[in-house]
């Protein structure tokens, strides 16, 4: 079984998806640029396995996803650990405020790397593999349906994701590869409409879709549990 890798695998979404995929047996492979924030993460997605020995296995890995060499080596090592994986969860993310004109172009960029580089990155380095062998599952936390003026880089990476996404799309998604973006329109917090166990729900049924029913965007919340409460 060739599991998982969820790449800006935080203590939020990241978490919460990979712990998703693990309660359904699937090994998970785990990136993130802190090891002291990983193993915590780690901790949880061991502990959220089936429960059936042998349990899913779980590997923690270290990489900052603007270092492509860096990502690289965390993917081909999560490869030979796991194979070629069943799905791909991108979920790194620069969240700062920042105004029209207050960034410099090299914090821009910085941002943009994070963003959208890293995501780019780990397609151009797996999804050829996931074509080749027939199918698999690119999937990307998007946000910022709108763009929102105090969140200049943000709302600039978030758009720039779902074009990616499109164009993913249209090279890999004729083999069977399911690209798809989870667009999460607030701030992710425990017990709210935006709780990360509810969202990574979205993740795993884009992954298990049939190829007939297959979505490219979920919004989260959607319109329903974005309307006013009475």
């Amino acid at each position: 079984m060739a599991g998982a890798v969820v790449v800006g695998a935080g203590p939020g979404i990241g978490a919460a998806v990979a712990r998703r995929f693990a309660r359904e047996g699937l090994p998970v492979a785990l990136v993130a640029r802190s090891r002291r924030s990983l193993v915590p993460v780690a901790e949880s997605v061991a502990a959220a396995g089936t429960g059936v020995p042998p349990r899913p296995g779980v590997l923690p890995l270290t990489a900052d996803v603007t270092d492509e060499a860096a990502l690289r080596t965390a993917l081909d090592t999560a490869t030979g650990r796991f194979g070629v994986p069943d799905a791909i969860v991108y979920n790194a993310a620069r969240v700062r405020a920042d105004a029209l004109g207050e960034l410099a172009q090299a914090a821009l960029l910085d941002a943009w790397a994070v963003n959208v580089g890293g995501a780019l990155t780990a397609a151009a380095h797996l999804a050829p593999a996931m074509a080749r062998r027939g199918g698999g599952s690119f999937l990307i936390t998007g946000g910022m349906p709108e763009p929102k003026a105090p969140y200049v880089s943000l709302s600039l990476g978030k758009a720039g994701v779902r074009t990616l996404a499109r164009l993913l799309d249209l090279e890999y998604g004729p083999a069977g590869v399911h690209v798809a973006t989870v667009t999460v329109d607030g701030a992710v917090a425990p017990g709210t409409d935006l709780d990360p166990d509810t969202i990574a729900e979205h993740y795993w049924r884009l992954h298990t879709q049939p190829r007939s029913r297959w979505e490219h965007d979920v919004r989260h919340p959607g319109a329903e549990a974005a309307a006013p409460r009475p």
